[in-house]
């Protein structure tokens, strides 16, 4: 996993946390410029202005990488879900390309495949114990069914038949491992951890300049950093996979298992 240390966290505590630090060094700041300002000038005054504008439009910068690279990820996993889902559905309709007597069986552990997919994305990804469990589960199935498809293979060799339906079900188990390969693609953390370091500094550095002024806007600071704080959880949320409140939507596996 790349979210060693804050995968383990809620989206919203982190939010919550964010954003009561973000006010805590605003004040700080505050306390700061109106320590100093009775030793600042007009002129270093002006420049802490432009470094405030500064240090906002890195932040804002960060905020638009950030939520691109987290909404990229995102849509990743819905594609991935989505083509394992026609994979597993071509799979069930080539079924009747097998001998007779193999559509029952084949059909049937497919069923169950279906079932075991859908549940395995019901899995948080920090129950690493449980996920093991379930990918050994849906690894041994494969195994099963590709046993069948070779045996069917051996009564009927034909590449109309029985190839079309290995190659069909070749492509399913590839599906599964590349959407099992893009839970583990996420924002890296590093990256989470700077934009909180410039969302924190910004409110600093907009704390210092108030200070600096003898003027304390409070109601607007702390409107702007609720706001910014929404578009963080967002960004949070979006990039855990199985964990936050925003989902991969499941609806085209139900399909299959209905």
């Amino acid at each position: 996993m790349s979210q060693q240390l804050l995968y383990g966290f809620s989206s919203i505590a982190i939010t919550f946390v964010l954003f009561a630090l973000i006010i805590g060094c605003n004040e700080a700041g505050f306390r700061i410029g109106r320590f100093v300002q009775r030793q600042t000038n007009d002129e270093v005054k002006t420049l802490t202005g432009a470094i405030q504008g500064s240090i906002l439009g890195l932040l804002a910068l960060m905020l638009g990488f950030t939520f691109s690279m987290s909404m990229q990820r995102y849509d990743a996993r819905n594609q991935a879900l989505i083509h394992e889902a026609n994979a597993i559905g071509t799979v069930m309709l080539r079924v009747q390309l097998l001998p007779e007597q193999f559509h029952a069986e084949v059909s049937s552990m497919l069923d169950d495949y279906v079932d075991l997919r859908i549940a395995a994305s019901q899995i948080d990804l920090t129950q690493l114990e449980k996920r093991r469990e379930f990918n050994q589960r849906i690894s041994d199935l494969q195994n099963a069914i590709w046993a069948v498809a070779v045996e069917a293979a051996q009564i009927s060799p034909s590449p109309v038949t029985s190839g079309a339906f290995i190659t069909a079900l070749n492509d399913m188990i590839d599906r599964q491992g590349e959407r099992n390969a893009f839970l583990q693609m996420q924002v890296p953390e590093v990256v989470l951890l700077l934009l909180f370091v410039v969302f924190l500094s910004s409110g600093g550095i907009l704390g210092y300049s108030s200070g600096l002024g003898g003027k304390r806007v409070m109601a607007p600071t702390v409107v702007v950093s609720f706001l910014i704080s929404l578009i963080v959880f967002i960004i949070i949320d979006l990039d855990r996979p199985r964990r936050g409140l925003i989902q991969v939507d499941q609806s085209s596996l139900v399909m299959l298992q209905k």
